[in-house]
């Protein structure tokens, strides 16, 4: 008996075309996504659009924050991709409803709509605490490096700076010289509406490769003037107003206010990243902060910073987890990154009690600073020696790093789309709100 097979003629047409939800499973993602979305204040991504209604009809901006919070959920971050996947992927096509927005338009919607991406989080984060998941008795803070959308090999040192400035500045006056005199003998062989444009060309390039190093120069000069003040020097005597050299201050060598070190380096893709020392090496990067919340390991606050450094982001941190979830945690969990005497006094303040590490784990921690100066340095040295308090600080690692493992490892985030530190702020903004999401379908259906 010869085998029957199930009916299949691609080439069939359908008379009435079925709705694409019949082709994707019920309690999928794409579903939960566009339901929360619905429910979001999201008049601010409908603002721009205000006016007389005299334009090219535009794409429902709804529609384009639940195609691009879904695309972040799933790991798809390519505008070219998104707008590949609206029309391959049931999912997307769900979303989109009949709308396919090219790729332009998709990476338009993100840039313009940065700032907004941060109450679209924050909005995320008041839904899990209306939903109770939220119960904010243990917060763990974590920062992770980010690669910035900008090449390391795109950086240049202060002092190949003031080398190919001044080089640059001879061979345009070379080249100025050169083509005086063949305009010269131009005119004086064909007459004086003749005009060679190779050289013009050639100075042009010059020109503008010299405005870029000095425009790097004087941003620079700018940031290490800005750093010095915070670290106390003062601007007309050059010497530190305590008059003791604060940690990272002055160079063995000693140097004057805003004067930059010869090996600091500025990109010129992305200026506002920083070279940061990653497991790959020295990286172009950003500072990527998360505090997880202890119940439902939820992202309940999230920052971005230029620093390598996480030691002045703890108390902002905490900070904002409070303003977002209306509530203040208990406890805190960090690393030796954020130890600060002056921010365990913050927290000491606000009534919170904080677990730091005061050295990395595994290693003996350095020698405390005197007690009287520092006494809630030593105070926490106590608290991590006794019992409860090593208890608490090892939920730390099984709290904070799990997130940057799905945002790197499963999402497949390891790079910023977009440039500046505004930007990026906004996008950050996004992969959090998008796995938050993720990780509450996750609860509320298990």
């Amino acid at each position: 008996m010869n085998t029957r097979f199930r009916p299949y003629h691609p080439e069939q047409s359908y008379l009435l075309p079925p709705s694409p939800k019949d082709w994707l499973e019920e309690g999928h993602l794409a579903y939960f996504i566009a339901d929360v979305v619905d429910t979001l204040d999201v008049n601010c991504f409908y603002a721009p659009y205000e006016g007389d209604g005299r334009r090219n009809s535009p794409y429902d901006p709804r529609m384009l924050l639940k195609v691009l919070v879904y695309a972040y959920a799933s790991g798809v971050f390519s505008s070219r991709k998104i707008a590949r996947k609206l029309g391959e992927d049931v999912a997307f096509r769900v979303l989109g409803a009949g709308n396919f927005p090219d790729h332009r338009t998709i990476n338009r919607f993100r840039q313009e709509h940065v700032e907004e991406f941060a109450g679209i989080f924050a909005q995320v984060v008041k839904l899990a605490r209306e939903m109770k998941l939220i119960r904010m008795g243990t917060l763990a803070i974590d920062g992770t490096k980010v690669r910035a959308n900008a090449s390391k090999h795109k950086s240049m040192s202060y002092g190949r700076m003031k080398e190919q400035e001044q080089k640059l500045k001879t061979e345009i006056e070379d080249l100025l010289r050169r083509a005086q005199q063949i305009d010269e003998a131009e005119d004086e062989k064909y007459g004086a509406d003749r005009r060679g444009d190779e050289l013009p060309e050639e100075l042009r390039i010059r020109e503008q490769r010299l405005k870029r190093i000095q425009e790097a120069k004087q941003r620079l000069e700018e940031r290490q003037k800005g750093e010095d003040r915070a670290a106390g020097r003062k601007p007309d005597d050059g010497k530190w107003a305590s008059g003791v050299r604060p940690q990272g201050g002055r160079s063995k060598h000693g140097r004057e206010f805003g004067e930059v070190p010869e090996k600091k380096q500025e990109n010129f893709t992305d200026p506002a990243s920083r070279i940061m020392k990653t497991q790959d090496g020295f990286q172009q990067c950003y500072n990527g902060q998360i505090a997880v919340e202890g119940k439902s390991r939820l992202i309940v606050a999230n920052e971005v910073i230029q620093n390598a450094a996480d030691n002045g982001c703890l108390v902002p941190m905490t900070e904002a987890a409070k303003a977002n979830t209306g509530r203040k945690p208990r406890r805190v969990l960090a690393d030796a990154g954020y130890r600060s005497e002056d921010g365990f006094q913050k927290l000491a303040e606000k009534k919170i009690t904080a677990y730091v590490a005061l050295g990395r784990e595994g290693k003996t921690a350095k020698k405390l600073l005197p007690c009287a100066e520092n006494p809630h340095t030593q105070a926490m040295e106590q608290r991590l020696n006794s019992e409860p308090g090593q208890r608490w600080y090892r939920k730390r690692k099984a709290l904070a790093e799990p997130p940057f493992g799905w945002i790197k490892h499963v999402l497949g985030f390891r790079r910023f789309s977009l440039r500046g530190l505004k930007k990026v702020q906004g996008e950050w903004q996004l992969v959090c709100a998008a796995l938050n999401l993720k990780r509450i379908a996750a609860l509320t259906t298990a």
